[in-house]
């Protein structure tokens, strides 16, 4: 006899029909409330451009749905082990529920001999992955204190899961109760079940065929109403997220204002339809509220809620800005940690920026914020400084001025804290002396510098930015800028990602990028420090740009804390809160002050003047020492000799 199974064990061509029809209904259930939710997300504006290629499709459907890459990133804690669990258990059913399925539909018949037993032994034994992911979910709802969502559905669909799985190795069992056969041993799970089972009737196996039918039609029909909607709707978000990289903001054209008579989003409707998808994608796992700079020094921003009141706000068709709190989206660092840590790709600083865009438009930000817009406007720097002390670092010095009509490959771009904090301006220093060290063709815009617009634009002023990218890339035209080297990460993240949108074709670099080039061409020496040396990963360098390696080059021997690299922890400064108040318990430059403490280190370096002046507000012992990574290797070169005059590519 060859290896196989009787499909519809029983059954007559009745009871086979009355199946299709009920599944058939179900799966209409289904199919309608889905249908509601598409209506929804078509309110949105249409999507922005997208790669319409399968390549892009396969991609990101291989790293973030098959190879579950955001979840498998997560730290344990979170729950991540448990997912991949569930995840692969109930990916293995699907794949051995279709591979049924076509075998029935299809006219070639494979489900028999060797093929039949590997089926059989292999999806018995993924199976319990399903079982044991279910069963830690389970528990997992009943006693952790983690930020994730509790009701009484999550709870129920749990376990109309558990059920599922559990009765499909009942029916199982049942089956070689009633239809013994030789080779049943290769469906071990069923089989070891079987053993404890008494003898089952041919009524028996069907009222274990219903009861398993109706579970996994109810299961079709509730998939819409809850989070679990999110194995159908994650692969749509993963697919085709939009294009622009994480660190970039959608540029509003003038267009869209005067056709909607606003700026940014009201109401759900003015987000695009992407997001109004990802807002129903969302399983409400909590990594993003886990990560949250804010959240986790007390504050009342909470990334996962922001996304269920934006959902909300979607159905119920209220504004989106007192749905979410004003006070929430304020908050918000853009460090971009809900975002990395999302595995349905979820753009939680999308949704909060543009609600920003439309209070400022409405005259809504007060404060030390609004002051330093106005700064921007007026004096073309964030903090207010006159145009004429953006030379006042270079004083002692012979810096090369764009204007002095020399060629030069890089242009350095200062920054207005390079150019005005005190710690930043020694950072800048540093930069400068070693690039002059290494033989480094630059030259700097001095007097003719202004703001890049990042605080502006994150702050939600999207149309003061766009006026600062627009005259400074008439700048660079002016001189003919292709290369840019900065110190700070949000200019480099605006100059990288955002001015491209203006009309800018440049190269631009982290000053720890290009030092590491010196480094490896033998230009510059790499830093040897005396002291137990922690390093603080800028947000806007490592998480939002990918750079991890450049900083850990320039200097050896530096130690890891907590967390580090794409998993750093924010200072607080970005989205414009530098310039906003704040008590020291509600500061994450303080929380993460305490992570690089806890190292050991006594000094800590840092590759942003962003974090440089946050963390010295955490930062009350004498004994430990903040210092840029520049600086660092500009101790190191003081004493060696001068390399030749080269270029840099």
């Amino acid at each position: 006899m060859t290896p196989t199974r009787e499909e519809f064990l029983h059954f007559s061509t009745g009871e086979k029909a009355l199946f299709y029809v009920l599944i058939a209904l179900s799966l209409a259930v289904m199919a309608a409330q889905i249908r509601s939710r598409i209506q929804l997300w078509k309110t949105g504006r249409p999507l922005e451009p997208i790669p319409n290629t399968i390549r892009h499709w396969v991609g990101n459907l291989s790293r973030y749905v098959l190879g579950q890459k955001s979840v498998r990133a997560s730290r344990p804690r979170s729950g991540a082990p448990m997912h991949l669990l569930i995840f692969y258990g109930f990916l293995a059913l699907t794949i051995a529920t279709t591979l049924l399925a076509i075998n029935t539909y299809s006219p070639v018949k494979f489900h028999q001999g060797n093929y039949y037993l590997l089926f059989e032994f292999t999806f018995d034994t993924l199976g319990l992955l399903l079982l044991g992911g279910l069963g830690w979910a389970i528990i997992r709802q009943a006693t952790t204190k983690a930020p994730i969502a509790k009701h009484w559905s999550d709870l129920g669909i749990l376990v109309l899961l558990l059920l599922i799985t559990f009765n499909g190795y009942l029916l199982e069992a049942g089956r070689i109760a009633n239809n013994p056969q030789p080779w049943d041993s290769w469906s071990w799970v069923g089989y070891a079940m079987a053993k404890l089972l008494p003898a089952v009737s041919e009524p028996g196996y069907k009222a274990l065929w219903w009861f398993h039918i109706v579970l996994v039609m109810a299961f079709f029909a509730v998939i819409p109403q809850l989070r679990i909607r999110h194995i159908l709707l994650a692969i749509a978000t993963t697919a085709q997220p939009p294009e622009r990289p994480m660190g970039a903001l959608r540029t509003i054209p003038m267009e869209e204002v005067e056709q909607t008579e606003q700026v940014g989003s009201k109401f759900a409707k003015d987000y695009s339809r992407w997001h109004l998808m990802s807002l129903d994608a969302c399983m409400e796992c909590g990594r993003c509220t886990e990560v949250c700079p804010a959240w986790n020094v007390g504050k009342v921003l909470n990334p996962k809620q922001v996304v269920q009141d934006a959902r909300a706000a979607m159905a119920s068709g209220e504004a989106l800005a007192p749905r979410i709190t004003e006070e929430a989206l304020w908050q918000c660092t853009t460090c971009n940690a809900c975002q990395e840590a999302c595995p349905v790709l979820i753009r939680h600083v999308d949704l909060i920026t543009d609600v920003r865009r439309n209070l400022v438009s409405e005259g809504e930000l007060s404060g030390s914020a609004a002051v330093m817009l106005r700064q921007t406007a007026s004096t073309k720097s964030a903090w207010g400084s006159p145009t004429r002390e953006r030379e006042k670092w270079m004083e002692g010095r012979e810096i090369p001025l764009c204007r002095d009509g020399q060629p030069f490959e890089f242009l350095f771009w200062v920054g207005c804290a390079g150019a005005t904090d005190p710690a930043g301006m020694k950072t800048t220093q540093a930069v400068a002396d070693l690039l002059k060290k290494a033989g480094v063709s630059f030259a700097c815009l001095g007097q003719e510098e202004a703001c890049t617009g990042d605080p502006a634009r994150r702050v939600g002023e999207e149309f003061l930015f766009q006026d600062r990218a627009t005259e400074n890339q008439s700048v660079f035209e002016r001189y003919g800028v292709k290369k840019i080297v900065t110190a700070c990460p949000h200019c480099f993240n605006s100059l990288k990602n955002e001015y491209g949108d203006f009309g800018a074709k440049l190269e631009v670099y982290h000053h720890t990028q290009l030092l590491q080039t010196l480094v490896s061409k033998g230009q510059l020496l790499a830093a040897k420090p005396d002291r137990r040396t922690v390093l603080h990963d800028p947000c806007y360098l490592t998480r939002v740009n990918g750079e991890v390696a450049a900083p850990r080059a320039l200097v050896e021997g530096m130690v890891e804390p907590e967390f580090a690299g794409a998993k750093t922890r924010c200072c607080g400064a970005g989205g414009g809160r530098m310039w906003m108040d704040e008590p020291p318990e509600h500061r994450p430059a303080t929380a993460r002050m305490d992570q690089l403490r806890a190292t050991g280190a006594t000094q800590i370096a840092v590759a942003c003047p962003f974090c440089r002046i946050m963390l010295d507000t955490g930062h009350q012992d004498d004994s430990i020492r903040l210092v840029d990574l520049a600086q660092l290797m500009q101790e190191a070169n003081s004493d060696s000799a001068p390399s030749a005059n080269m270029e840099v590519s």
